[in-house]
């Protein structure tokens, strides 16, 4: 019958075994069925042994009580029993929905947290157990603390014991008592060693000798305890304690005594009754003399100074609390803090001497311009013509005479195109100088009248008309008329187009004509500012445009704007353009010429003020590093300008000659300079009505 009954409790240990385990199937197999009829056989077999042994004597037939389980009350307070991260930061969950596992590897998931500030203050307010909450970090849940909990946190915070029934000051049992024993605790004989001396504490005292004897062990002095007194505005003695501090400042001197100090000072420093007073009047800071000067017949009838300890003791204050500062000077040589420039014989050749003077203009030269292969100038003036001159002997070759002033000139630089542009009132006339090679500048009236018109003219914003009859002959080939009046005229390298400056044109201030198809356009939406000047690049589809203080920079295939420049000057007054592309300078009627370095930055890479008036004119070299400048003060700067190949290397500008020679008429100097295509000679217009040429 036991048999039997320990099967069905068996069966209902098992039953709920199977109710307990989510994870075992309904369906079992064969083996596990004998393994569990086998381990309910040894069960019935182990309760057989334990009835037959009846006479194994028990705790409670001896009067004993019976041993606790010492495992019922333990608990963990190291970790929660329901997370089984371990002891790691719980940071590393920050990012995740859930905040550990359980026991059975689930996932436990932080609990849905949506309360913001005004909950959490209402909370505050409502919940009278609002100061014993706290979140566990664990399972991200709160946790009201207990009374025994909130007891402990304060008696740890006090700095007391965390067990409440812990004597701190209990009585000490010693472990041997105070009495001498007669018997020792142990009866081991003495060691043999504690009789000999330690052979390695003598190998340490011989060395403490020997480093005595050598002196690197010094004996310890006697220690001073006298106290030591220092004089606190000691001199600058290196011997003195102060005197050894870096930045020590020694106390003012006192100003000695003068002859107004004397007990009889000469007449002249005593004062009158007016003088005395004056001092009386005036306030005690804005005194001379903090003291009347008076005069005694000896040193016995001379009193005691009334003010004397109240001086003193403002002279202690000022020494006390007077606040001082040393300044540290810096010793440097001046001329170590100018550049250290090549001298200018090793940076030759450059134009030094006046070689030549072109006259025959009567008003002044504003603008000059030489051809391709640098055999013929063309210079334009305010007295109604343009003239041709032979560079090499100053002689005038030709005369056009034009309805105005010509404000800017420009030869062609093609050297197949015979062709001179001038900017004259409101129109561009396009000359053939008919100069040089017959041939040249037979092709070039051939090539001009090759041109037909198109059936359907499309609307320009500038008229074109061909020349007709004497004007022809005068050397006339093309005129653009435009609605104001043109400030400057430009050529692209390849000598189809042309650029002009209308400054009062709205909108239209630049325009650019293209030559072969007598076509005009304006590249421009709208004008950001005056234009004072335009340039097109040498090599690259670039279009410079100058205003009054930026210089913009466009791509012409991209039609868009590259660069903005910033000239840090009022207004620019003209520009030029490095041969190489990527160095730029603008000269201003403020006195400045500011070099750009394009692949270096947007601002000036160099500011030179050589010259003391307006800027009217730059150029650039186009095969010597020479770039030079020339101003209202009559004068033109040659300066050397070399651009390296290494682009970690910057560019070397140094002044290297001053070259005078232009007399100022009308407060206007030199209006225009140029450099020779081939030579490293300078050609300059000034406001005398002459153009010189230095070589």
């Amino acid at each position: 019958d036991e048999d039997d009954d320990d099967d069905d409790g068996d069966h209902k240990e098992g039953k709920s075994d199977e109710d307990n385990d989510s994870g075992v199937e309904e369906k079992k197999s064969t083996k596990d069925k004998l393994s569990k009829r086998e381990s309910k056989i040894s069960k019935a077999a182990r309760k057989e042994k334990l009835a037959e042994s009846e006479h194994i004597l028990k705790p409670e037939h001896l009067g004993l009580t019976p041993l606790a389980d010492e495992y019922k009350d333990d608990t963990s307070d190291e970790e929660d029993i329901r997370n089984t991260v371990g002891n790691i930061p719980m940071e590393w969950y920050k990012d995740y929905p859930h905040i550990g596992y359980d026991l059975d590897g689930k996932k436990i998931y932080k609990p849905i947290r949506n309360k913001d500030e005004l909950d959490e203050f209402l909370d505050k307010m409502e919940n009278p157990d609002y100061w014993r909450t706290v979140p566990d970090k664990m399972t991200g849940t709160d946790i009201q603390l207990t009374d025994d909990q909130i007891d402990l946190v304060h008696r740890l915070q006090k700095g007391q014991f965390g067990d409440a029934k812990f004597d701190p000051f209990q009585s000490s049992i010693d472990f041997f008592t105070h009495e001498t024993m007669i018997h020792p605790v142990t009866n081991h004989p003495a060691h043999k060693r504690s009789f000999i001396p330690s052979l390695i504490e003598k190998e340490k005292v011989s060395k403490l000798v020997h480093a005595i004897k050598m002196g690197w062990i010094k004996p310890r002095k006697p220690r001073d305890d006298t106290p030591q007194y220092y004089d606190l505005w000691a001199k600058e003695d290196p011997n003195a304690i102060l005197g050894r501090h870096k930045m020590h400042v020694p106390a003012p001197k006192l100003k000695l005594p003068g002859h107004e100090e004397s007990y009889n000072p000469p007449p002249e420093y005593l004062l009158t009754d007016e003088e005395r007073l004056a001092w009386e009047q005036q306030e005690p800071e804005e005194r001379k003399l903090n003291f009347l000067p008076k005069a005694f017949g000896s040193l016995r009838a001379v009193p005691a100074f009334s003010r004397f300890i109240h001086e003193r003791f403002e002279r202690c204050l000022d020494l006390y609390l007077c606040p001082r500062q040393r300044k540290m000077r810096v010793n440097v040589d001046p001329e170590d803090l100018i550049p250290k420039l090549p001298k200018p014989k090793d940076l030759q050749p450059f134009p030094t001497t006046q070689a030549l003077v072109y006259t025959g203009h009567t008003n002044l030269v504003r603008c000059i311009s030489v051809s391709p292969s640098g055999q013929w100038l063309a210079s334009g003036s305010d007295d109604h013509t343009v003239r041709f001159w032979e560079v090499s002997t100053a002689r005038c070759v030709k005369t056009i005479e034009v309805e105005g002033a010509v404000k800017s000139i420009a030869w062609n630089p093609n050297p197949v195109h015979c062709l001179v542009a001038l900017a004259v009132e409101r129109s561009v006339i396009i000359i053939n100088p008919s100069l040089g090679d017959r041939l040249l500048y037979g092709a070039t009236d051939q090539l001009l009248a090759a041109f037909e018109k198109p059936e359907e003219e499309a609307p320009q914003p500038a008229e074109w008309a061909a020349a007709e009859g004497e004007a022809y002959d005068a050397g006339f080939r093309l005129t653009i008329t435009h609605n104001k009046l043109v400030k400057q005229v430009t050529w692209h390298g390849k000598g189809d187009y042309l650029a002009t400056v209308i400054p009062d044109n709205g909108n239209a201030q630049v325009l650019i004509h293209q030559l072969s198809k007598r076509r005009s356009q304006n590249p421009f939406r709208k004008n950001k500012g005056l234009v004072q000047c335009v340039s097109f690049h040498p090599v690259r589809p670039f279009f410079f445009v100058a205003t009054q203080r930026y210089v913009r920079v466009y791509n012409l295939l991209k039609q868009e704007l590259t660069k903005k420049l910033m000239a840090n000057c009022k207004w620019v007054s003209s520009m030029a353009i490095h041969p190489g592309g990527d160095n730029v300078i603008c000269g201003s009627y403020d006195s400045r010429l500011a070099w750009f370095d394009l692949d270096l930055s947007t601002k000036p890479y160099k500011v030179l003020r050589h010259h003391k008036r307006a800027l009217r004119g730059v150029a650039f070299h186009k095969h010597y590093p020479l770039f030079a400048s020339a101003s209202d003060d009559g004068t033109v700067i040659v300066c050397h300008g070399m651009v390296y190949s290494d682009l970690l290397q910057n560019p070397l500008l140094a002044p290297v000659k001053l070259l005078r020679g232009h007399q100022i008429t009308r407060d206007l100097g030199v209006l225009d300079v140029l450099f020779h295509p081939t030579q490293p000679w300078l050609f300059s217009a000034g406001a005398d009505a002459t153009i010189r040429l230095f070589t």
